[in-house]
Parts: structure tokens; C-alpha cells; sequence
């Protein structure tokens, strides 16, 4: 038979093990959700510096290409209509300047939001601690 006194202490023994297991879940929770901020944090640096090498690569032979097709249309209508060759030219290149940073602007207006995986796992994390408290 137990006595009163057996009783409260397994109680209190009950309520700490408890309030340990509580602990340790939230723990390991915030554990899992940095490591998913890390990761998260570490693809986003990889595709930046992967746009940012290409980009200026790609800047590098378009300025290139610009200079020498430029220089070719003004040798091509040296005799006859020079000028008019420059200016269309520029404006050919003011245009697909642009469209170029259009393009670039809604790009960057597409990616997906930074840290989208960790708040929504956060967010199930919040709901399912709701959800526990309630029963």
C-alpha cells in the first residue's frame, strides 16, 4: 500500500520529469529549426554568389559584343551615314538596357522569401503546442 507521503513525492517527480521532457522537446525543436536557418542561410549565399559570378560574366561579354558590333556598324556605314549609325545603335542599346533591368527587377521580385521553411515549420511548431495545451 502506498502512503500519502509516497504518493506526493512520485507526484512531484511526475511534474519534474515532465517539465525535463517539456524542456528537452522545445530544445530540440529551436535545435532543428537553426539547423534549418543554417542551411537555409547557406543556400541563399550560394545561389547569390552563383548570380552574382554570372552576372558579371555576363556583363563582361555583353560589353564586349556592344564595343565591337557598334565598331562594325560605324565602319560599315563610315562613308555614307555614320552618324545615323551611332545613334541607332544607342538606341538599340538604351532599349535592351531596359529590358535587361526589367527582366533583373522582376527576377529578384520572384525569388521566394527568405527563411520560408523555417517560419513555416515554426508555425506548425506553434500550432502543435496550441493543439497540446488544449487536451
Amino acid at each position: 500500500m502506498s502512503t500519502p507521503e509516497h504518493n506526493s513525492e512520485t507526484g512531484k517527480g511526475g511534474l519534474l520529469d515532465s517539465v525535463k521532457n517539456l524542456l528537452a522537446t522545445l530544445l530540440a525543436m529551436g535545435q532543428t529549426r537553426l539547423e534549418l536557418l543554417s542551411t537555409e542561410l547557406e543556400e541563399e549565399r550560394g545561389r547569390l554568389t552563383s548570380m552574382l559570378m554570372w552576372t558579371l560574366i555576363a556583363f563582361f561579354f555583353a560589353a564586349l559584343a556592344v564595343v565591337l558590333f557598334t565598331l562594325l556598324m560605324v565602319i560599315i556605314f563610315w562613308d555614307s551615314n555614320r552618324l545615323l549609325a551611332i545613334g541607332i545603335m544607342m538606341g538599340v542599346f538604351v532599349a535592351g538596357t531596359g529590358i535587361a533591368w526589367r527582366i533583373a527587377y522582376n527576377i529578384s521580385r520572384s525569388k521566394p522569401r527568405l527563411f520560408s521553411a523555417t517560419t513555416t515549420e515554426l508555425a506548425k511548431d506553434c500550432e502543435q503546442l496550441r493543439a497540446s495545451d488544449e487536451q
